[in-house]
């Protein structure tokens, strides 16, 4: 009996305690101010000519009066269906969602109410920090207290994700082409089930998932009493149209660039983590709209709809460092992970040129030789390394650095590797601002460490750039609804390369679609050469599961992937297509631009060779080509076989 007194004694002191603070919270958050709330979480996107692309900072937003009951019926029911009744917490809810997780020992049931829901979104990320989850607590206290339920559903209703479309409005006309008032019950459930989960629950991207969650919203509509069995089933049998874009903007990939943007907007210390600070944010970004209608029409041309495989594409200003067009995907309405930024893959021989840089800083020339044949590198400890070339084939003599570049040849980048030590890879990587942390490992010449799009396309630029390095990025300045600037982004820039050797490189790079290199096998991107226009420095990569191309001149920089996100093996025709997608947009991008090449070096010279082996040539020869050097380096004589240099070779005759 003493230990029952006891324990109801102490149950009604942490009660009584629980009474205290909450009443203290709610009391502290009535005398606040009132939050003004209908400009907050609001993104205003402009492009680098200062032209509006996304939100509409004089556009009001819709009431509740004008959605239809169906939508906010739908909505309760599944999102909250006590959330006229609570106080911002539904206490009970709460208890059971612990109970069934701690049962299954994983978070299977939610419990945030649809005010915490809203107040999670007046942030600008969101973190799961004990700091942030009392500040939206708090928050949410505030909106109760100085909000009517009907508000504080308009608000949520305004500014939930519907897919990348943000707002009941947007979301009805983007997927039924109709005001958010005029939804029929199918409409308002489908749309209602999107939230959870956007990127399975969008119908454009998974209809069947779609329908299944729209069913389970039905019933518990049916369950809470806000329509009958015969309405469920009329709903669940209608046949639904989709619309698939807003009449402003018909870029499907455009929200790709958008997710970036509030990606590095995030990173950005100067911005409050609050929109209520900001009421809103206007930000200035980089965007060049020409070039993302132009990938995007590239993508589309070169890669089915139908087709589950992805691609991922960045465009850049190399003088600059900006970002003027991304897609991290085909369709953001069916996908929005964004590949172009956060997808980490091998990036196979797109790593060579830092390779190749190395040499040329090191004494090797673009007439420097190693035999291309089958090859068994011993590392010691009984541990070898047998790379091979795309299609096993090999020249079985000497090539230049040259032609191993044209043809991309992996024996020559691992022997160049190991002849230069693996740690040179890794600290040439640095030094041109890849972030990933690489591993000095003999594969790491043939691009085995997994990079992000946008990680790779920063080393790029130091290429496009001749030597200098600008930070890549998407925002030039962010300022708060009343104009006031909270960011402005400072220039920035680094000499990390020598301007002779980067001029040398990129001049090497050309070779990929040059005819004076078919031999034994072709130059890797023969297949666009007849739609190149202009002098480009490229490179391409290929892994079982990846196809990447990079490439550049003064003008522009651009990087392609493709790929499939389950890491299912690719085929020839899907690297192809690739390359296609890249030699369309750069075209089309530069189509009205003069030729813009690099100027050559007083240091720098020209010289008649064959560019397979590397040797002088003379007018007379049957084949040659002009590569560059450094003066004093330029052949003169038959060059110097560097195997012999690499002891731990073993060519397989």
């Amino acid at each position: 009996m003493r230990i029952a007194k006891k324990t109801l004694k102490i149950g009604l002191f942490f009660l009584l305690f629980f009474v205290i603070i909450c009443s203290g919270l709610y009391i502290y958050a009535k005398i606040m101010p009132k939050l003004s709330i209908k400009s907050a979480n609001s993104f205003y996107l402009y492009d680098q000519n200062q032209n509006l692309f996304s939100g509409d900072p004089n556009g009001e937003w819709i009431s509740i009066q004008d959605i239809s009951p169906n939508l906010i019926h739908a909505t309760i029911s599944i999102e909250d269906k006590n959330f006229y009744h609570h106080q911002g917490f539904d206490l009970l809810r709460i208890a059971k969602a612990m109970i069934i997780n701690i049962k299954n020992r994983e978070k299977k049931q939610g419990a945030s109410t649809i005010s915490q829901q809203y107040a999670k979104n007046l942030f600008l990320d969101f973190g799961k920090t004990w700091k942030r989850k009392l500040e939206e607590a708090l928050l949410t206290i505030r909106l109760e207290v100085h909000y009517s339920k009907d508000q504080i559903l308009e608000g949520y209703l305004n500014t939930i994700n519907y897919g990348g479309i943000f707002g009941i409005e947007n979301a009805s006309r983007y997927y039924f082409n109709k005001s958010a008032k005029d939804l029929t019950l199918a409409e308002a459930s489908m749309l209602a089930g999107i939230p959870k989960y956007p990127a399975v629950y969008s119908p454009l991207a998974n209809e069947k998932a779609a329908k299944k969650r729209q069913k389970l919203i039905l019933e518990s509509m049916v369950k809470n009493k806000y329509i009958s069995e015969k309405d469920m089933k009329k709903a669940l049998n209608e046949n639904l149209v989709y619309h698939g874009s807003l009449e402003t903007n018909h870029l499907k990939t455009l929200m790709y660039y958008e997710d970036a943007v509030i990606n590095e907007l995030k990173s950005i210390s100067t911005i409050p983590a609050s929109f209520l600070t900001t009421g809103g944010l206007k930000i200035y970004t980089t965007l060049d709209q020409n070039a993302q209608k132009v990938l995007e029409e590239s993508i589309r041309k070169n890669i089915s709809e139908e087709s589950e495989i992805e691609v991922a594409s960045m465009m850049v200003e190399p003088s600059s460092g900006k970002i003027i067009a991304l897609s991290g995907g085909k369709n953001y309405s069916k996908s929005q992970f964004n590949r172009a930024i956060h997808a980490k893959r091998q990036m196979g021989s797109t790593m060579k040129p830092f390779l190749y840089y190395a040499a040329l800083e090191n004494g090797f020339t673009a007439s420097s030789s190693f035999k291309s044949a089958k090859t068994t590198f011993s590392l010691g400890e009984n541990k070898t390394y047998s790379p091979k070339n795309y299609g096993d084939i090999y020249a079985d003599k000497n090539i230049s650095m040259a032609a191993a570049l044209a043809y991309s040849d992996n024996i020559f980048a691992v022997k160049t590797h190991l002849f230069l030590g693996e740690n040179t890879l890794v600290d040439m990587s640095k030094r041109v601002g890849i972030s990933s942390s690489l591993k000095p490992l003999p594969s790491l010449a043939l691009g085995t460490a997994e990079l992000s799009l946008k990680d790779m396309m920063q080393g790029y630029q130091v290429l496009a750039n001749n030597g200098t390095k600008n930070d890549l990025y998407l925002i030039e300045k962010v300022e708060d609804v009343n104009g006031n600037i909270l960011y402005e982004k400072k220039k920035d820039s680094e000499d990390v390369l020598n301007k002779g050797l980067t001029y040398i490189l990129s001049d090497l790079m050309t070779n990929c679609y040059a005819k004076e290199l078919i031999d034994y096998t072709t130059p890797t991107c023969m297949v666009i050469q007849p739609k190149i226009s202009k002098k480009y420095a490229i490179k391409t990569g290929t892994t079982n599961t990846d196809h990447l191309i990079f490439g550049y001149n003064k003008d522009i920089l651009m990087g392609v992937w493709s790929g499939y996100d389950d890491n299912r093996e690719t085929v020839p025709l899907d690297g192809t297509n690739s390359k296609h997608i890249w030699i369309d947009t750069v075209e089309a991008y530069l189509k009205d631009k003069e030729d813009a090449w690099y100027d050559t070096p007083s240091n720098v010279t020209g010289v008649l060779v064959n560019p397979v082996t590397g040797e002088a040539a003379s007018n007379t020869s049957p084949r040659k080509k002009v590569l560059y050097y450094i003066k004093g380096t330029e052949p003169y004589t038959k060059n110097k076989e560097l195997d012999t240099l690499i002891p731990s070779v073993k060519t397989e005759e």
